[in-house]
Order: C-alpha cells, then structure tokens, then sequence
C-alpha cells in the first residue's frame, strides 16, 4: 500500500464527511461494484427462493442473514481501486471465494447483529487479525467513529424498509385500471396461502434489487470511515507532506550542500577589508547608568498621561502643605472599594432584574387594563363572520335527493323492483338512506363526497344499527355499481327488513 498512488486526498475528514466520501467512491465505481454484487446475490437469492418455495418468509430471512458473505467483495473492489488497482468484473468474481475464507462463520454468527459491522470489516479483511490481536486493534480504532458506524447501519434498515415499500408502491402503481377493477378484493382476502406465495416472493424480488443499489453504498461508508480513523491515529497526512517534501529536495540537496560549504569556508570581503579593532571597556558606573537609560525608555517603560477628577484640598492638616493632593475620608474610600467587590456585584444584578422585571408587570398590566381598548383600535383581526348554513345537496352520486320523488313504502317498492329491476331497486334503498341521512339527521352531506366519507359521517352518529345497515348497503350497492353482482335474494329481502325495522319504526313513533 503506497498512500501516494491513492485516488483522493487523504487527510482527517469528519465523521459525516467520511461518509460522504465514500458515496462519492461508491458512485465512482458503481458499474463495477452493483453488477458484482448482482452477479453473486441474485443466483444465490434465486437458488434459496426456488427450495424455499412453500416458505418465502424463511427465504428472504436466510438471504439477508447472508449479507455480511456478499458484502466482502465490494470492500475488495474499494481497497484494490482507492490506490490506482481497480480489478476488473472477472477479477474481482474469481476473487469472491478466496476471500470467505477468513472469519465467515463468525461473521454470520454471533458478529451479524453487530452495528458497527462495515467499519470493523476491514480489520478482518484487509489487515488479517483475529483473535486478542483483533480485539486489541478495535479498541483502539473504536475510539472514535464507532457512533458514526452504528447511526449508519440504523439509517441503512429505515432507507432498506423505504426503498423496499416504495418499490413495491410503485409495482402497484403500474398496474393496469382495468386489471385493478376486476380484482375482487373479498375472494383475495379468502384465498389459501397457496395463492399468495407469488406476489410473497415477488416482493422478496424486489428487496433482493433494493440491495443491489444500497449496499454497495453501505460497505463504502464503512469503509472510508475505517480510512478515516486510521488516518488519524497513523498521521498519513503527515507522512505524505514529509514524502513530498523529500521528493522535492532530493533533486536541489547536493547543491544546498555545495553552496552551504563554500560559504562557510570563503572569507567574506569586509572582514578582509577591515580587520578587527579593539574595544574600550565600560566601567561600572557607565554600564550601570548605560542600562538605567535603557530601562527608562520603551518598551521596559511606558509613560501614560491619566486624567482624572479629585476632591479639593482640605483646609486644616494640608493648608501648610500648597500643591499636595486632598485625601478623602476613611468611611468613603472603604465604601468605594466596596462598590469593585463581588457581594456589590452580585447585589447590583439582583436589581437589576428586580427592576426588569417591574418594568414588565408593569406592561402587562397596562395591557390587561387597557386590553378592551387594545382590541378594539390596535388588532387587526375580523370580527369572525357567522357561518352561513349549507343548502342541502339536490344530488348525490347522480341520485335525486328530494323527498318528494320517493315513495312513501320504500322498502315494499324496493321489493316490487328486485326480480325485473335490481339496479333500480338498491339504487332507490341507497337514495332513501341518502334523503333520510339528509333531512332527518342533518348530515352535511356534500357532492363531492363519496361513500366512504359518507359512512365516516354516519359513524359520528353514534348509532350501531344504522351504522352496519349503512355499512352493508353501501357494500351491495358499490358491488352492483361497478362490479356488476346482484345481491342474492337473501340479501334483498334482509335488506328490505332492517330499512322496516330502522325507519318504518320511527315514522310509527
């Protein structure tokens, strides 16, 4: 390993900007590195699906238990590109078995719950260690980046679960209107086991695709992480600025030293010009006023103009004295000593949010006193304007609403209907709901709603049999509607019976 031939700049990053290095080598080489890793899952993935038929649960959860064996290749392919060797697909295949061989029981065992998986990888992988020396090599590297390496897998399961979800939302999207309609979604619900395996082991698919995508990226953020970390404990920065360095000077040293030696050995041509004289000693009193004149001047000494305000002289003690400075009393200069000392200034804080907080109650209280007044010429909000009530609907569904186009006996119409007419005859039991939820509930019923906000309505009535008559009428009717199925006969006339026994009833009352 020569950190000069390394593809980018080695130096300590942050936690967050390893990572992001190492997306960036993931998407440097994501030809290589996706295809590799479809070329060794997928077959395996499709081996495990096909013996595990009857048991799509248990297959998915033995290929994803299988990840850390997959996931070791990617780390080859990083290692080998990140200083100038990136191996071709058929190298990097050929490479895949020899490198299971280190640790791999391990590794899907009692280490697959591990956190920090790709960032401790490298160290089994790339440097060999096992066993104390292993543990010895991961406590130090785990020092740092170890939390970086464990938010990484937690946010590599919630971006797997998403991806995976939305794959299979947009399957469904794709799907055609036609193919949608003619589902029936109650023979669906109760269909065997057996008729669901597909539509199991097509999404376990789609989760297979998912990890042809992510964990490349995975490993690569492990990976620069581990980069990272070793960066900094071996000052790789460092030793690189020292190489160049030497690069640099290699080429100019033999004639540095050249220079250096001819200056030392040639006399320069001012002391040949002028040779030494001798100096006269100081004395002692020259020396010593020689240093006093030197301390007396900048910067041993700085001489500063103050200007300040003083009491004047006192007229007794000091009257004698002209020009001396006026001293003041005892009692005064303790107090003003006093003021600089750190009870004063705590004491001076207190007041200070005492007064503070005066001057706010103080406020607040004008505002409260004032607040009619406030209101009346300072907020800009509208008096709330009172809501006018909403025309009842004269439609719904296509249906005519009014009461006087019903008959008076639905129910015994209705059953006049259902042997010639049955569209017409559910059509008029789910009108007369519709009127009676209208005009005698005063539900806000509006056009654009539809059936099933219209029984979320009747919900909030808090009544239990008009609720599940609602309920099963509009399931009959949205079945002949746009499913085209009659209600059998024992339907009908049950359907008829529970519209006697809910509103015939009141009208008697």
């Amino acid at each position: 390993m020569r950190l000069s031939d390394a593809s980018v700049v080695i130096r300590p990053r942050s936690s967050w900007e390893a990572m992001d290095l190492g997306v960036l080598l993931a998407r440097k080489h994501r030809v290589l590195l996706m295809s590799s890793w479809a070329l060794v899952s997928l077959p395996i993935f499709i081996l495990i699906s096909v013996v595990l038929w009857d048991y799509p649960s248990v297959a998915v959860l033995v290929f994803w238990w299988l990840k850390p064996a997959f996931e070791r290749l990617p780390l080859y392919i990083l290692s080998k590109a990140l200083f100038g060797q990136t191996p071709t697909l058929k190298q990097a295949l050929r490479q895949w078995p020899h490198l299971l061989k280190g640790q791999l029981l391990a590794s899907l065992t009692w280490r697959r719950f591990s956190l920090s998986r790709s960032f401790t990888m490298p160290v089994v992988q790339l440097e060999g260690l096992a066993g104390l020396a292993r543990q010895q090599r991961l406590g130090i590297l785990q020092q740092r980046n170890a939390g970086a390496a464990r938010w990484l897998t937690l946010i590599g399961i919630h971006l797997e679960t998403a991806l995976w979800v939305g794959l299979m939302a947009l399957f469904y999207l794709f799907l055609p209107q036609q193919v949608e309609l003619d589902w029936d979604w109650q023979q669906l619900a109760l269909a065997s086991s057996q008729d669901w395996l597909w539509l199991e082991h097509l999404s376990n698919a789609f989760y297979a695709l998912i990890l042809v995508f992510w964990e490349p990226i995975y490993v690569a953020c492990g990976f620069s992480l581990y980069l990272n970390r070793r960066t900094v404990l071996e000052a790789w920065d460092l030793e690189l600025v020292f190489r160049r360095l030497r690069q640099r000077l290699e080429a100019a040293v033999a004639v540095l030293l050249l220079a250096v030696g001819l200056l030392v050995i040639a006399p320069t041509p001012q002391a040949m010009a002028n040779p030494p004289v001798d100096s006269k000693p100081l004395s002692t009193p020259q020396a010593s006023q020689s240093i006093k004149h030197l301390l007396e001047q900048p910067p041993f000494k700085n001489p500063e103009t103050v200007t300040r305000y003083r009491f004047g002289e006192d007229q007794g003690a000091n009257k004698t004295k002209p020009g001396a400075d006026a001293k003041l009393p005892a009692w005064l200069e303790s107090f003003l000593d006093n003021l600089n000392s750190d009870t004063f200034k705590s004491l001076a804080l207190v007041m200070e949010v005492l007064l503070w907080g005066l001057l706010i109650a103080g406020i607040t209280l004008l505002a409260w006193r004032y607040r009619d007044w406030l209101q009346a010429f300072v907020s800009r909000r509208r008096a709330p304007r009172p809501k006018a009530e909403q025309p009842v609907p004269s439609q719904l569904f296509g249906l005519d609403m009014g009461v006087a186009t019903l008959p008076t006996d639905i129910a015994g119409a209705a059953e006049q209907l259902w042997a010639t007419k049955p569209r017409e005859a559910l059509g008029l039991l789910y009108r007369g709901l519709l009127s009676r939820l209208l005009h005698d509930f005063n539900l806000p019923l509006k056009n654009a709603d539809t059936e099933g906000q219209v029984l979320e309505r009747v919900r909030h009535l808090q009544q239990p049999q008009l609720l599940a008559f609602s309920d099963d009428l509009t399931r009959h009717w949205q079945n002949l509607a746009y499913g085209h199925r009659v209600p059998p006969a024992l339907a009908q006339q049950q359907l008829c019976a529970d519209w006697r026994s809910l509103f015939d009833s009141e009208a008697a009352r």
